[in-house]
């Protein structure tokens, strides 16, 4: 039995990133960003995946990196297709091709403090794997994926139908306004966040682009400021780094606002450049750091 402080479970995508600027082919989904920007940590990381024998090349940066991969077999590698317009925070996305799902029957022997279910589309972690996970560690969870349905290749979200038997495992939930909408039914996010949280979500987080977000943790919300970045290149994975950060401070005894700081923190630097979080852990305290200090200089100037 392998122990972890971290473990990844999701697929890992081939991704067409189209924006105004450019187009792009990379490897994306949450389990790659997510596992990537842990890479960048001192943290004790795994990752279960299923991508085709053909595309485990995608695999060896992630084992450069220290990260432990489990990759199960699957007959074909999701292939997603994500394009970008004017608005960065938003994107229209096809499914040029989908993965096994991940079983229990086939997970492997592993024991972590945190495992993170970063699910790309409904059928890729069944309510099984939740429930065979819960007991063995905390569940975190990012709740987009399981609202994703194919239609002719779009992708269509409509409302989770497990929600009420699955969050009653999950300790940590991550949404984002449109999604919240979406398995609530309201547009307000501390209504919403309320909603999923009486389902037995411990931690629920309400990403806000670059307006923050918002964490709902034992009735009290939580203000997280997003951190300014010096350019905004590429926002594809920053919920996701947003999280990878998050749960490094959560496993490492850190403080919700605290874990909210670095994850914010982490995302804004990722946003900078193509591709996965690519810095280390001062680079996220210095940018911390110098938002804390801009902010201690406005309220001093304040009472001039």
């Amino acid at each position: 039995m392998k122990n972890f402080e971290i473990c990844t479970v999701g697929h890992i995508t081939l991704d067409k990133v189209v924006t105004r600027q450019n187009t792009q082919i990379m490897a994306g989904g949450t389990a790659y960003y997510l596992s990537r920007a842990l890479g960048q940590l001192e943290v004790n990381a795994s990752l279960v995946t299923a991508i085709a024998a053909s595309d485990t090349a995608i695999l060896k940066e992630i084992r450069n990196q220290g990260i432990r991969v489990f990759n199960l077999p699957t007959r074909n590698t999701v292939y997603f297709e994500n394009i970008y317009g004017e608005d960065m925070n938003r994107r229209d996305q096809n499914v040029l091709q989908v993965a096994d799902p991940i079983s229990p029957d086939q997970f492997p022997e592993v024991n972590a403090r945190y495992y993170h279910l970063g699910a790309l589309l409904a059928s890729d972690i069944p309510l099984a794997l939740i429930r065979s996970l819960h007991g063995k560690g905390k569940i975190s969870m990012d709740i987009q994926g399981h609202l994703r349905h194919l239609v002719y290749q779009k992708v269509a979200y409509r409302d989770w139908h497990e929600k009420r038997e699955a969050l009653q495992y999950v300790s940590i939930l991550k949404t984002n306004e449109f999604e919240m909408e979406v398995v609530t039914g309201t547009k307000d996010i501390y209504v919403g966040a309320n909603y999923l949280a009486d389902l037995g979500v411990e931690e629920v987080i309400v990403t806000l682009g670059d307006r923050g977000s918002v964490i709902l943790s034992e009735g009290r919300f939580t203000q997280i400021p997003a951190f300014r970045p010096q350019q905004v290149t590429d926002t594809t994975g920053c919920g996701d780094s947003y999280m990878a950060g998050y749960l490094y401070k959560r496993a490492r005894n850190g403080g919700i606002e605290e874990a909210g700081h670095f994850g914010s923190a982490l995302a804004s630097i990722k946003t900078e450049h193509f591709g996965p979080f690519s810095r280390d852990e001062a680079a996220i305290e210095n940018t911390i750091a110098s938002a804390e200090k801009t902010f201690a200089v406005l309220k001093e100037l304040q009472f001039l």
